[in-house]
């Protein structure tokens, strides 16, 4: 992404913003913040080199650092621009990590289906992080052009994310157990037809010499079906937190915060997962919230009566329906364990 892109574009969507504010963003921070997401991924890949199983203390302590880390940021954001680009940065960083954390769902299907061994994981789901980085960077660079250019951007954002919403209601109340065959999957077919696959795993190695021919390994296969599912959430994940602010540079600060943790908090929470049962329907109730509020806004630009919905409300919403799925999700496994699925009466 060209770090000079945000530097002239307008926040037309913070309606509670001053008129004419611009991009939090400098070209130094730009450049500050591109090096420091990529220093952070080149150590993590040095700290992989090496394949071993992740222990449950070393998950907890890169956790506790990456969630330290955007929460330090954010108190940055508020001394240096106040507290309601703050508000904005955090309400957007809580979005994309509880979108993230839905997204583990996914990625434990992907590697149980592929049986990958458990010191390979952490390296398949780093590779996952960094190409997530990149498309969601790619995917912000379009919507912050499309918002700089058509004022129906908005309604567009909304009507994706309302849709997402029914989708992700759809699929929490689905009594079919999810699961995912390998060869089913399209980027694997496509793959298996260019290369020859080994049947086993070789470390952390993606093609091997096999008699005269280079082969793939299992390993290739499973970091291009993360790749791709990584495609497939940031069309939901980069309108939800431009929901929250029109900031490109906000944008990308929160997705790059929620997405560098991602590795070690599959190995916190690979077995509370099962027990957040309820977590599917709130992200539909906040994904639905926040496509609701982009069409208003875009209603609002049209017809000046129409209400918006400040950034305070949001966090308070987006906070609220979090705590209340945490708290419903525990007291159903408590009562009725985690095997029974969770069901929402209509």
């Amino acid at each position: 992404m060209s770090p000079s892109l945000p530097l002239t574009l307008a926040l037309p969507f913070e309606s509670d913003a001053p008129a004419g504010l611009h991009s939090i963003a400098t070209p130094g921070l730009w450049a500050v913040t591109i090096i420091g997401v990529a220093a952070l991924i080149l150590l993590d890949f040095l700290l992989t080199r090496r394949p071993h199983e992740v222990s449950f203390r070393e998950a907890l302590g890169w956790s506790a650092f990456y969630i330290a880390l955007p929460l330090l940021f954010g108190l940055w954001v508020w001394a240096e621009h106040g507290g309601d680009t703050a508000t904005r940065y955090y309400t957007g960083y809580v979005v994309e990590k509880s979108l993230s954390i839905d997204n583990l769902f996914v990625f434990i299907l992907i590697l149980s289906a592929f049986a990958v061994p458990r010191a390979l994981q952490q390296r398949v789901l780093l590779v996952g992080v960094a190409g997530a980085i990149v498309l969601r960077g790619a995917f912000i660079a379009v919507g912050a052009g499309l918002i700089a250019t058509f004022d129906w951007t908005f309604l567009l954002f909304g009507a994706i994310l309302l849709v997402t919403a029914v989708k992700v209601y759809r699929d929490a109340r689905s009594e079919d157990d999810e699961t995912i065959e390998p060869g089913d999957l399209g980027i694997v077919r496509v793959m298996r037809r260019l290369m020859p696959v080994t049947d086993g795993y070789h470390g952390t190695r993606v093609t091997v010499k096999e008699g005269a021919r280079r082969a793939l390994t299992p390993l290739a296969l499973v970091m291009a079906a993360i790749i791709v599912t990584d495609v497939i959430f940031a069309v939901d994940s980069v309108p939800a937190v431009f929901g929250i602010t029109a900031d490109p540079y906000l944008v990308f600060a929160t997705n790059a915060f929620a997405l560098l943790g991602l590795r070690a908090l599959y190995f916190v929470l690979e077995n509370a997962l099962s027990k957040l049962v309820f977590l599917g329907y709130g992200l539909s109730v906040i994904l639905g919230f926040i496509g609701v509020k982009l069409v208003l806004h875009w209603a609002h630009g049209v017809w000046p009566a129409t209400p918006t919905v400040p950034t305070d409300v949001s966090l308070i919403v987006i906070v609220v329906v979090l705590a209340v799925t945490t708290v419903a999700s525990l007291r159903h496994v408590k009562r009725h364990g985690s095997d029974e699925p969770a069901r929402v009466s209509q």
